[in-house]
């Protein structure tokens, strides 16, 4: 196998995993109970999405 013939400089690596970060979380309002969800996933506090439940969420005691 050929091996590189100089050293990869610290900026040349950075600049090419410049676009390998992580973006930010999505998160939207239930429309039912009105708290913080992922988009396109169903509603952990109340088991609902798109207007039907989907999960039977048990009350907390």
């Amino acid at each position: 196998m050929p091996n590189p013939k100089y050293k990869t400089s610290r900026s040349k690596t950075r600049r090419r995993r410049s676009h390998l970060r992580l973006s930010p979380v999505q998160l939207m309002e239930c429309p039912r109970c009105h708290e913080a969800k992922l988009s396109h996933r169903v509603c952990t506090s109340c088991g609902y999405y798109k207007g039907r439940e989907v999960l039977k969420i048990k009350e907390k005691a």
